[in-house]
Formats: structure tokens, sequence, C-alpha cells
């Protein structure tokens, strides 16, 4: 299914999108060594016992990833040129191996581009949540969205 054109976003939609995903230690263990980011917090099982979570936390980058990533094939996937930028991004509770993510991206503006007459900027606001409803993680994010072909615009 391809993406959304820049015309199709409308602000204040929201989409509840049906790819879930269970995150695993092999996830963290291998996202947080290719990131070369050797936190004991998200690698180290002993370590991690002694500390309030008593596990292992998901790595925050990949949790942030795995929000956006779950998104593009509803919305973006073949229609986004390129980010622009995230904004405001928070990690509201733990993330840990074995929960299971679900996510919502709502439209909170869109606008036309400035420089390129193909093109616009689009606003989303998505949201991460466990198995159980809680909020994981959220961000604002700009997208720079590819209009519709000229050939295939209405008139």
């Amino acid at each position: 299914m391809p993406g959304l054109w820049f015309e199709e976003f409308e602000v204040g939609t929201k989409y509840a999108h049906t790819i879930t995903r269970t995150v695993t230690e092999m996830d963290n263990v291998m996202f947080s060594c290719m990131t070369h980011n050797p936190q004991p917090l998200h690698i180290d099982r002993h370590f991690c016992e002694q500390t309030e979570w008593g596990q292992p936390l998901m790595n925050s980058l990949f949790t942030l990833g795995l929000m956006i990533g779950i998104s593009v094939n509803d919305l973006t996937v073949g229609t986004t040129i390129a980010n622009l930028g995230m904004t405001d991004v928070t990690f509201p509770a733990p993330l840990f191996q074995g929960d299971t993510v679900n996510v919502v991206t709502e439209v909170a503006d869109k606008r036309a581009s400035k420089s390129r007459p193909d093109a616009g900027i689009v606003q989303f606001i998505h949201r991460a949540y466990k198995q159980d409803g809680t909020l994981v993680a959220q961000c604002t994010r700009q997208a720079f969205m590819r209009m519709r072909p000229p050939a295939e615009r209405q008139t």
C-alpha cells in the first residue's frame, strides 16, 4: 500500500496503525551494539537487577525508531522526501523486553512548501503504547511530503 500524498492528510486525523511489535532482548542488544551504546541499562541483565527497574530497559532510540517505523507503511512509504526534524521526544514510562508496542499517529499540522511547489510539510504526533495501554514514547515529527503528481491532481 503506497503512502499518502500531502493533499490526503487532514489536520486532526488519527491513524491507529495495525502493525504491532513485541520487542525482544535481541532487538535491544543488537540495536545497542550497532549504535555503539554500551549502556548496561540495555544490555546487562545482572546490572539491571540491581536497579529500580529490575530488568533491562529497551534502548530509547530503538523505541523512537520503532514508533516512527510502524507508521511508515500506512502514511509515508514512497511519498516522503525527507524527515525535517523531531521535537518534543518523551519516554514517559519504561518499555521492557517482551512488551508489545502499538502506535497511533495524529496529523497535527500541514502547509505547502514555500520553496517547492510539488511538496508540503506535514507535522505528525506519534504515540507508542505497550499492551496495557501505557504511553511509552511520543514525538512530534515534521516530514517533507510529495504532492500528488500533476497528471493525477484533480482540477
